[in-house]
């Protein structure tokens, strides 16, 4: 910013309390505009970041108006800049951007500058969480076992990390065992309002993460960005984003009193789904909103990337400020907080309609309709009635293979496998649960449903039910309060006689750290083929996901996560069967156990409440005595050990220059994949085992590591060697060149099928450059950097999809891999594109907004005339690196363009 440059709105600021001027801040009622008060919450946020932050050079006045104008302008692709107040990143992606961070460093000193002024000028928070694994389970000691084994295996990246956050400024890593990222962030990190350098305004944020969106159940405007923009924020970027349009979501009407957060939270998903919602914002409103808690709202916001919007913001209103007193912060914060809040026009009376402001439309859902339910076998949205389960299943299994079919020949639905485990004789077939987990943010932050789980659990002992030993259990509390209430509760007990002991405080299950399965079972399907179950009260089912042999994922709340487990089956009819017969004979029906919400309320009443948070938090930072003892280096520029198989300087700022490159022309490109709809960033960069025979394992046992030492893609981050062999390696990769499921490719000028790894090392031997052909949504699922880091390093230079996932486009953007989208209605099939073509794209110079691009496709044996086809790209993306600081520059355009056969 200029240091001439005046804020053009300084006359709006004013102190907070006219007894202290040194307080103060931008009183956006004194723009006395008219449009200011019909602006959605969300959107007044945005607003006053433009306002604190205009310096007519990265914010101009104009950006104002534009959002003032927000009416007009959400229809007419406006790029406005958006400050955030700081950044939040998880492990799995924090690790790679502190790689970044180091490596920039050193490209900075070859360029002879200061690597030092290499720091996050945004306030940035790290919490280790993705990292442990459920190694150990039903045990007393299960989370010590894999705590510790976390540790061992994760020791050289925590070491990295305390580097980091001694070297870089503005930087805090919360240590492993502390919780899960979101939940951490709702009940501690939260500010609602900042107090910094003199001024009041709105707590936002950027996170590395999809569900970042959590932390708008609270009020705080925040969402996933892919890691390349959070780098670019921690160095004091801008986001330059589309004004969003904002569908209202109006909820009213009283949930049944059998009713959970998680089912509400799925009709919401499959609701908003149907809507189409990407790339907006949602913002709840009505009367509904006030019977929800803050942890049910933000069980709904969490949710937000599986319907596919930008932000799920839920405005402050006096449930948000007592549920900031429950957490233990302090009463000075909470007096100056509403203050702020109500002086802008930012506090919410969802029961007052005046209030209400313009929507781009409005939805709404009557809370009494919504029933008991889950979604899966594939897919989060994929909403199924609770009613329905048994059905909705058994259709699945023999539909054609897709999001909702399994493909298994009708002779063998009622395959029945027996197997031994622990000397007693159990069976297994279609639809057996083998995996029960209640896990992730969505839930364990919501003490109504974890209270939920173990109000059911004391029944079910109580009423002589157990789940069978071989399912594989756990609980993975998203924070230690949780821990904390579920004992003062009594409910811990019963939890744990039913096998659901602490596991970990972290993402475990539903990121795909749920451990092995045990032999016996493993084998038992395998020999079956069979569609085995898994359980979860996660917010993430994709295939190959939560563990390679459970076909079939659902997700469900912590109560349905335990009733699927004493029945030991996902094929069954919870109204009409029973969930088990005791040692007495007389069968047990889910009805029989099933809490109410009144009971689950008194129980919240009584023993959720502030000090436990206190006490949990005052000492978060303090309690892991190994990473307290952790010893890491003092130097500001990192000392790279070559033999490393978990930290390398990446190769993306080799060659760096002081001259901006041009993007280049792609010639005679190769198509790597042929993919269909729905490819997410696990299939093609997985987060969870390495398979022993896949390129990384094989890396890693040519560095002299053994099986039980892989550990996972995801700790692994921090490699490059790794994560490009890791690329496209999903088990579960639906490949069209070869028809079935498989990591997999053909290297097309042979005809050889091979790994995607090893297909992509002799096309880029060759000097030859690769495209992706996609379908809907690519990229859908986690924020996940690597998703496009892999495919650049493979040598990929383009994806042609009909639609991406938001965040995955512009990490795509950010590497420089270009997304090229077909027009409405256009798709490889409609083109007859078939893969085995050659592609040249054809990048003019200078590049200015809404040029013409030419994609030439070649085909092998072509005859034919030519057809002409057109694409369109949404932004291209540089990185500048200058001796004051790292700048990245946004050049946004909808390349439009034609596609020739020739």
């Amino acid at each position: 910013m200029p240091a001439t440059v005046k804020n053009p709105f300084q006359h709006l600021v004013e102190p907070l309390d006219p007894k202290d001027s040194t307080q103060q801040f931008y009183n956006l009622s004194k723009l006395r505009d008219p449009r200011y008060d019909r602006l959605p919450f969300s959107i007044r946020v945005l607003l006053e970041s433009a306002v604190r932050n205009c310096d007519e050079f990265l914010v101009k006045s104009s950006d104002v108006e534009s959002i003032l104008n927000w009416k007009l302008t959400q229809t007419q692709t406006v790029e406005v800049p958006f400050r955030p107040a700081r950044v939040i990143l998880q492990d799995f992606t924090g690790v790679p951007a502190v790689v970044d961070f180091a490596a920039m460093r050193d490209a900075v000193k070859a360029l002879g500058g200061d690597p030092e002024k290499i720091n996050p000028v945004c306030p940035a928070d790290l919490v280790i969480d993705h990292s442990i694994q459920v190694d150990f389970n039903r045990k007393s000691d299960s989370l010590q076992k894999n705590q510790d084994l976390e540790f061992d295996r994760n020791k050289e990246r925590f070491q990295f990390l305390k580097w980091g956050s001694k070297a870089f400024r503005n930087m805090r890593i919360i240590p492993p065992g502390s919780g899960i990222v979101h939940q951490v962030n709702l009940e501690y990190l939260a500010r609602v309002v900042f107090k910094h350098e003199g001024f009041f305004y709105p707590d936002s944020l950027v996170g590395t993460d999809s569900h970042t969106t959590m932390i708008d159940g609270l009020g705080v405007l925040g969402w996933g960005v892919g890691g390349i923009e959070a780098e670019a924020v921690m160095l004091g970027q801008p986001i330059s984003m589309v004004l969003p349009e904002v569908v209202g979501y109006k909820l009213h009407g009283t949930p049944e009193k059998l009713i959970t957060s998680t089912d509400i939270v799925l009709t919401v998903t499959k609701d908003l789904r149907q809507v189409g919602v990407v790339g907006k914002f949602v913002e709840f409103f009505g009367p509904g909103v006030a019977q929800l808690s803050i942890a049910d709202r933000a069980t709904i916001a969490n949710m937000c990337p599986e319907y596919g919007a930008t932000a799920a913001f839920f405005p402050v209103d006096e449930v948000s400020i007592q549920y900031l007193k429950q957490t233990g912060r302090e009463p000075e914060k909470l007096a100056y907080i509403a203050k702020y809040l109500k002086a802008v026009s930012m506090f919410r009376d969802y029961n007052d309609v005046s209030q209400d402001p313009e929507y781009t439309r409005v939805v709404e859902l009557d809370l009494s309709s919504v029933v008991p339910c889950c979604s899966g076998p594939k897919r989060p949205q994929d909403r199924i009635s609770i009613s329905d389960m048994k059905n909705d299943f058994e259709s699945c299994l023999g539909a054609k293979q897709g999001f909702k079919g399994f493909q298994v020949d009708p002779g063998r639905h009622k395959t029945v496998v027996p197997f031994q485990f622990a000397e007693k004789e159990y069976a297994l077939e279609h639809g057996s649960v083998v995996i029960a987990a209640i896990t992730s943010c969505t839930n364990t932050s919501n003490p109504s449903v974890m209270l939920g789980a173990g109000l059911l659990a004391k029944k079910a002992i109580e009423c002589g039910l157990s789940v069978k030993p071989y399912i594989k259990t756990s609980l993975s509390p998203g924070s230690g309060v949780v821990t904390y209430y579920l004992k003062e509760s009594g409910v811990m007990d019963f939890l744990s006689q039913l096998g659901f002991e602490v596991v970990g405080y972290g993402c475990m299950t539903c990121i795909g750290n749920s451990g092995p399965l045990p032999d016996p079972v493993v084998k038992a399907i395998t020999q079956g083929d069979l569609v085995a179950a898994g359980v979860l009260s996660g917010n993430r089912n994709f295939e190959g996901r939560v563990h390679p042999n459970t076909r079939a994922n659902y997700l469900a709340s912590p109560p349905l996560v335990i009733a699927y487990a004493i029945a030991g089956t996902v094929r069954i009819d919870f109204e009409k069967e029973p969930i088990g017969i005791n040692s007495e004979g007389k069968e047990i029906f889910l009805r029989d156990i099933w809490p109410t919400r009144e009971e689950i309320q008194a129980v919240e009443r009584t023993f959720v409440i502030p000090s436990m948070f206190l006490e949990v938090y005052e000492k978060i930072e303090k309690v892991n005595k190994r990473w307290n003892s952790l010893v890491a280096p003092s130097d500001k520029l990192y000392t790279w050990d070559t033999t490393s198989t978990y930290i390398k300087s990446p190769p993306f700022f080799d060659g760096l220059t002081m001259t901006l490159q041009p993007p280049k022309s792609i010639t005679g490109a190769y198509v790597l994949l042929n993919l269909g709809d729905s490819v997410t960033t696990d299939h093609i960069s997985p987060a969870g085992n390495i398979a022993r025979n896949s390129p990384a394992a094989r890396f890693l046992t040519d560095k002299g590591l053994t099986p039980r030492d892989y550990n996972s893609y995801g700790s692994r981050r921090g490699n490059d060697a790794i994560m490009a062999r890791g690329t496209f390696a999903n088990i579960r990769l639906f490949n069209k060149f070869l028809n079935k499921q498989a990591p997999q490719t053909i290297y097309l000028p042979t005809g050889e099928t091979m790994d995607v790894f090893d297909a992509a090392q002799r096309y880029q031997q060759s000097g030859v450059p690769l495209v992706v052909l996609a379908g809907k949504e690519y990229g859908s699922g986690s924020s996940r950097d690597w998703a496009a880091k892999g495919p650049f390093l493979l040598g990929i230079k383009a994806v042609l999809a009909e639609s991406y996932e938001r965040i995955h486009r512009s990490n795509l953007v950010g590497m420089g891999v270009i997304p090229l989208e077909y027009l409405p209605g256009d798709t490889a099939d409609s083109l007859a594109l078939t893969g085995k073509e050659r592609y040249t794209i054809i990048i003019p110079e200078p590049l200015t907004p809404r040029m013409m691009v030419d994609v030439k496709v070649r085909k092998h044996q072509s005859t034919s005339g030519a057809s002409f086809i057109n694409w369109r790209s949404i932004t291209f993306w540089t990185l500048d690196t200058n001796l004051l600081a790292p700048t990245v520059s946004y050049v946004h355009f909808p390349l439009i363009g034609n596609v020739s056969w020739v």
